[in-house]
């Protein structure tokens, strides 16, 4: 007779797989002296060469995105004979089109790679940066906003898809929160560069708000205005870096230039024990038992084998269930193509990452998380500027306040996803992150006016939990998504949450500017908390659905757990079969869709969601 897990022994299974998980991103114990200096030298690469660039590809990403917020407090519209209106709803029309194509942005990058996609699409939209100097009417700022949030709309969904390809698990939050956190260094630089354009090219007399002309540490500007400058500067350094990034940028890991021939083998083959680790998570006790529990996988020769023999095993199976070698094509890819390929698209994985619900239910969460941090990439020089009438702030001055925020959300953001990583948890962290942005809200919202001190110190707050939710909601994507090319379509989908971008636009408007933006500061708020509540209700249902799976399992003897693990087709009936397949039936589109009814990735019955 098979019991029913009682609490105490579901949450020994559910943990059981943190050791496998732990033995591909840890530093090896037990491996070979020259094993652990393979990994450390692979990892350490990675680090120094690829995260790096990256994460420049994302700040100057990021600077091209927020640079008009900086540029409005030198008197862009101003000078460009253009109304602060115009501003907000060429931020509006930017947000629109750069929310509603990131699925297609997504697709276009996995389809075609990184390597490829993303330099190309980042030269034109410096050039594009470059031309905002010859704005002269409004329907030509819209249009240049318009281009580059098209262009821009693949990059991050995409890089983040071609970064998860080259780390473990848990390696990837505090990597990506290096890469995420580019947004806040992008707030903090885009200020000082700011404030050195400004001190230095102040506007001719008549231009509103600069340094007076006659100020002796002014360089007396010669036809140039302040905003001209950097739009020049920030465009130039765009296509220079991108023109750098088709040289730089690995196809995958067996063509990485940085890497010797070891060195590549080994970064192929760590991602896929690490598949593997995640793939036995809810494995049998048996199984469990005879998989190392404490050693780590390091570069061996019991680690390739081991790999050579799943290999062999999950073909005998696809053999034994049909005689046909096409099946074995079709379903069995272990070994066949590098799993860090940067490109590679299906349209199952663009079907079933559109119809799982989850997706939905996270999206929603992230845009009300994502509020805080989109209004103020662009609208905090402008907060800074009306923190106190008493100061009468500058422009130079008020870009440079902008700083110290954007800084705090930058390390609070590493302390967070390095906490994530070692927690192997992804809600929890979230949750609190929520937490630490509703207190530096409610204390922006309290404090008057007057008390420039307080207020400056709750935006610091603020900023400091403004910028976690979104990076570890990617993180909890790619860890719970197997398959590569669902994963980037997801990230596509989840792209959506810059929905809180246009929000924000039509939040913080002129009219509120008087008030301290006090209003949009209110409603962001309820907003967060609205955020809070799904992140819980989200957990919540997870741990619902994974006690589920461990009470059907434990009624599974080893070869069917065997069987859906490899397959996903153990008992299949009208209830159990892939999404796809439950949908459309048994039309000849699920085939045409690539849905021949086998459950895949994480709609296996054997899979279970990390928290």
């Amino acid at each position: 007779m098979v019991g029913v897990p009682s609490g105490e022994q579901y949450e020994l299974v559910t943990q059981s797989s943190q050791p496998a998980m732990e033995a591909v991103h840890e530093e090896p114990e037990h491996g070979s002296l020259e094993g652990q200096r393979l990994h450390r030298r692979t990892l350490r690469k990675l680090d120094f060469v690829l995260l790096p660039f990256l994460s420049l590809l994302f700040l100057l990403n990021s600077l091209d995105k927020s640079n008009i917020g900086n540029a409005e407090t030198a008197g862009f519209t101003h000078d460009a004979g253009l109304s602060a209106q115009d501003l907000n709803i060429s931020l509006a029309c930017f947000f629109a089109f750069f929310v509603a194509l990131q699925p297609l942005g997504a697709a276009l990058g996995r389809r075609y790679g990184m390597a490829r996609w993303v330099p190309a699409c980042m030269t034109l939209w410096g050039l594009s940066t470059i031309l905002h100097i010859w704005v002269r009417r409004r329907w030509q700022l819209i249009l240049l906003r318009v281009i580059i949030a098209t262009l821009e709309a693949g990059f991050y969904p995409t890089a983040v898809s071609y970064l998860s390809l080259f780390y473990t698990r848990y390696e990837f939050a505090v990597r990506l929160g290096i890469f995420y956190g580019q947004t806040a260094v992008a707030g903090a630089l885009g200020g000082v560069l700011s404030w050195a354009v400004f001190s230095h090219f102040p506007n001719r007399p008549g231009s509103p708000g600069l340094l007076p002309p006659e100020s002796s540490n002014a360089i007396e500007s010669v036809g140039w205005k302040s905003w001209e400058v950097l739009f020049l500067i920030e465009g130039c350094m765009t296509m220079v870096v991108a023109f750098i990034g088709f040289f730089w940028l690995p196809h995958s890991a067996d063509t990485a230039w940085f890497f010797n021939a070891s060195e590549r083998k080994w970064a192929e083959q760590r991602i896929r024990l690490d598949r593997d680790a995640a793939a036995h998570a809810s494995a049998s006790p048996t199984r469990r038992r005879s998989s190392p529990a404490t050693s780590e996988i390091t570069p061996s020769d019991e680690a390739i084998n081991d790999d050579e023999h799943a290999g062999e095993a999950h073909d005998r199976l696809l053999l034994s269930t049909d005689g046909t070698h096409s099946r074995q094509r079709k379903l069995s890819g272990v070994s066949s193509t590098s799993v860090t390929a940067d490109a590679g698209l299906s349209r199952h994985d663009v079907l079933s990452a559109v119809v799982q619900r989850k997706i939905w239910h996270l999206l929603v969460c992230n845009i009300l998380s994502a509020i805080p941090a989109t209004a103020f990439g662009v609208f905090l020089p402008l907060v800074m500027k009306q923190l106190s009438p008493a100061l009468d702030l500058t422009p130079a001055q008020s870009n440079l306040l902008a700083a110290p925020p954007f800084a705090c959300g930058a390390v609070a953001l590493f302390i967070f996803t390095r906490w994530s990583d070692r927690s192997h948890q992804r809600l929890l962290p979230i949750l609190w992150s929520l937490g630490l942005l509703l207190i530096g809200l409610t204390l922006t919202v309290l404090s008057p006016m007057s008390n420039y001190i307080l207020r400056y110190s709750s935006l610091c707050i603020l900023l400091s939990g403004s910028y976690i939710a979104s990076p570890l909601t990617v993180a909890w994507l790619t860890n719970n998504t197997p398959e590569p090319g669902k994963r980037a379509i997801l990230l596509g989908i989840n792209g959506w949450g810059n929905l809180a971008g246009v929000f924000s636009a039509l939040l913080f408007t002129p009219a509120d500017e008087k008030t301290g933006y006090v209003k949009p500061f209110v409603i962001t708020l309820l907003c967060v908390m609205a955020s809070f509540a799904g992140f819980a209700a989200f957990r919540a249902m997870l741990q619902r659905e994974n006690r589920s799976r461990q009470i059907l399992l434990a009624s599974w003897d080893e070869e069917t757990r065997e069987r859906e693990e490899l397959m996903g087709d153990a008992y299949l009936d009208s209830r159990s079969r892939g999404l796809l397949a439950r949908l459309f039936g048994d039309s000849a589109l699920p085939n045409w869709l690539g849905a021949d009814g086998h459950r895949r990735g994480d709609e296996k019955l054997t899979f279970l969601y990390s928290l």
